[in-house]
């Protein structure tokens, strides 16, 4: 009888290294929105890999934000942090065309794990070898890796070998999810993400980071004996002018984004989607503990 393998592969960094997109790739699913803006990822997300020989579950985390400047910034490094409790394989993420130093929180917590930690030199599309070399060597000397890869996740470079060294050092055990399970999230999670994606495209400064997206009612219903799905969802900003932002003139920017976003659900679902989008103001939601809690960051 062969052996089963299984094991939770935890992916941690800084904003904007890429993990969301190695994820993704490595999943051959998209489990993660990704855009250029930094802090995309606010939730710990699972996707789960599953063969018969395996039960892969990766987890993408949030950015550990060094200088927190709220409460919502604070529960994504405490998730962040979650991490250290149930991997099997920790995956670090760097950004090797950014010129940034590791956490040195980070490092330390690392140094009192007892399991594989896999150092991702993540973007190498990016760079070439030569200006990289100096700062490939100062962070090679931070911790003792168990091993080191390069990799661009956008360009599916060196992903076969880290997908093998991952399953490599699994251990043994059973399925932790049903097999036909591809994430721990439910589908108005992935739909609230996909519009708040679209509002990372769509709009510019501060509107992204004071947004939140709350899926109200998802409704099934059939027409003309096919699947159409009843969509209604809030998005909520801080300030009467972020609203207005939102809405744009004459209700002309939500509707681009309600359009942009209802094609993006029906090819995630597969089927129609009639989709409402409504704004609502919740002054200093990211310090709000209530709300947070409402929103999933606090439990």
């Amino acid at each position: 009888m062969s052996t089963h393998r299984s094991g939770f592969i935890n992916i941690i960094g800084k904003p904007n290294a890429g993990k969301s997109s190695l994820m993704n790739a490595l999943l051959g699913e998209k489990m993660c929105i990704i855009s250029n803006k930094p802090q995309t990822t606010r939730h710990r997300i699972f996707g789960i890999l599953n063969e018969p020989e395996y039960q892969a579950v990766f987890s993408d985390t949030p950015g550990f934000i060094t200088s927190t400047s709220y409460k919502m910034q604070e529960a994504m490094n405490a998730a962040v942090m979650t991490i250290f409790e149930d991997a099997d394989v920790i995956l670090l993420v760097y950004d090797i065309s950014a010129n940034e130093e590791l956490d040195k929180r980070l490092i330390k917590r690392l140094k009192r794990v007892d399991i594989p930690v896999f150092l991702v030199f993540n973007k190498v599309d990016l760079v070439n070898a030569e200006e990289s070399e100096e700062k490939v060597s100062l962070i090679k000397e931070l911790y003792e890796w168990d091993k080191i890869f390069f990799t661009s996740a956008t360009k599916g470079e060196g992903l076969d070998l880290l997908k093998q060294a991952i399953l490599d050092a699994l251990p043994e055990g059973p399925a932790y999810y049903p097999k036909d399970q591809l994430s721990d999230k439910p589908q108005r999670f992935f739909v609230s993400e996909i519009i708040r994606e679209n509002i990372l495209e769509l709009y510019h400064q501060e509107i992204p980071y004071a947004s939140e997206v709350v899926v109200s009612e998802y409704k099934e219903r059939e027409k003309n004996g096919k699947p159409l799905i009843h969509i209604y969802a809030y998005i909520f900003v801080m300030r009467k002018n972020q609203k207005m932002i939102i809405l744009g003139k004459g209700g002309s920017a939500i509707k681009r984004l309600g359009i942009e976003s209802r094609k993006d659900i029906e090819a995630y679902l597969g089927c129609q989607v009639f989709l409402e989008l409504y704004v609502k103001i919740r002054e200093k939601w990211r310090d709000d503990d209530r709300t947070l809690k409402s929103f999933g960051y606090l439990h």
